[in-house]
């Protein structure tokens, strides 16, 4: 993981909890010598666990006794289970102590995006996964969430801002299609939105997005046809509350409980072998539009034939909680009640 900058207000303890601060106060005026062991965990099993990295730099820039810390870990990326330690600090509490409620925000936020993205690339079963999560919460994530997408398995973005963080230098630069907006500033016209974006950049791979006209199967022939082997790739976004108009002309080729809104394997199929059909084979096919580890893991056993993934909201979906408890006082066990130190082989120390 690369540096990250963290603002100045951590110090003055503008992201923590009150009672945080004043508990660190009290302690350094009352029992200046205690010694306190803190242990973090969380209760689900098969998570990916990420933030380990950003808190390890988060103690460094804001411990003022940092050089005294004893700190043991388990790396981003590492699978854990329900009650598993991911890390132990041991130091005075005025040090460290105080930050406990942001190293437990930074666990669970980076944790979920890891374990969410870990599915989504699981499920797309080798295919590309394209972190689309700039339209799925704060801009202000967008760092944090890349690397914890890449920790995930995702190699695919569509910002600057989610490689920020990133210390690899195989992810290629960002990369993604064209949005409705382009379309709809040429009229609705897809030919001369996708004529455009290739003359803007001809040096990038050509894709249009064809569900503007909720007509997949059609314009997505109109569009290859017309660029050829220029063209390669088209993206389908159908809205979920949608039933593209050729599945609606052609209802009974289905069955009868088939669900026929937004991206579906009955559109999908029918768009490629359209393209096949057409001579068109050698575009590919991006489908985005809530796509979740469910929903692909049916693709993949119906054979749909997608060919990249565009996922945002399902990882930014954020739900499971990590907890910070100390466990030990001087090297004695001292917690409250249904709590204790948790021995563990897998943590390694750090420092």
């Amino acid at each position: 993981m690369k540096k990250i900058n963290f603002d100045k207000k951590i110090k003055d303890g503008y992201y923590i909890a009150d009672y945080f601060k004043k508990t660190s106060l009290i302690i350094e005026n009352e029992l200046p010598n205690s010694v306190v062991t803190m242990q973090f965990f969380q209760r689900k099993n098969n998570i990916t666990i990420s933030g380990i990295s950003e808190v390890i730099q988060l103690l460094e820039f804001a411990c003022k006794d940092y050089k005294n810390l004893k700190i043991w870990s388990l790396k981003d990326g590492d699978i854990i289970n329900s009650n598993e330690p991911v890390l132990k600090i041991e130091g005075k509490y005025s040090s460290f102590g105080w930050l406990e409620g942001m190293i437990d925000g930074i666990l669970a936020r980076n944790s979920c995006i890891a374990t969410n993205s870990k599915k989504i690339v699981s499920a797309a079963n080798g295919k590309p996964v394209l972190n689309m999560m700039d339209r799925a919460d704060s801009y202000l994530t967008l760092a944090n969430d890349g690397y914890s997408s890449w920790v995930g398995g995702i190699k695919l973005f569509v910002t600057e801002a989610s490689l920020e963080l990133i210390d690899d230098n195989t992810i290629p630069k960002p990369s993604g299609t064209m949005p409705h907006a382009l379309i709809q500033a040429f009229d609705g016209d897809i030919i001369k939105a996708t004529e455009a974006f290739y003359r803007n950049f001809p040096e990038s791979n050509l894709l249009a997005l064809i569900d503007y006209n909720n007509d997949c199967v059609r314009d997505a022939v109109k569009v290859a046809n017309y660029f050829k082997e220029k063209l390669w790739a088209i993206r389908i976004d159908t809205s979920g509350n949608l039933i593209d108009k050729f599945l609606e002309e052609n209802k009974s080729k289905y069955p009868v409980d088939a669900n026929l809104y937004g991206v579906n394997e009955y559109l999908i199929k029918e768009v490629r072998n359209a393209l096949d059909n057409s001579g068109n084979k050698h575009v590919k096919i991006i489908v985005s539009s809530g796509l979740t580890e469910e929903k692909i893991k049916e693709f993949e056993i119906n054979h749909t034939p997608v060919d990249i993934y565009g996922v945002g909201g399902y990882l930014a979906k954020i739900d499971n909680n990590f907890t910070g408890d100390a466990v030990l006082i001087n090297g004695k066990e001292q917690a409250k009640f249904g709590r204790k130190n948790m021995s563990s082989e897998r943590l390694k120390k750090i420092k």
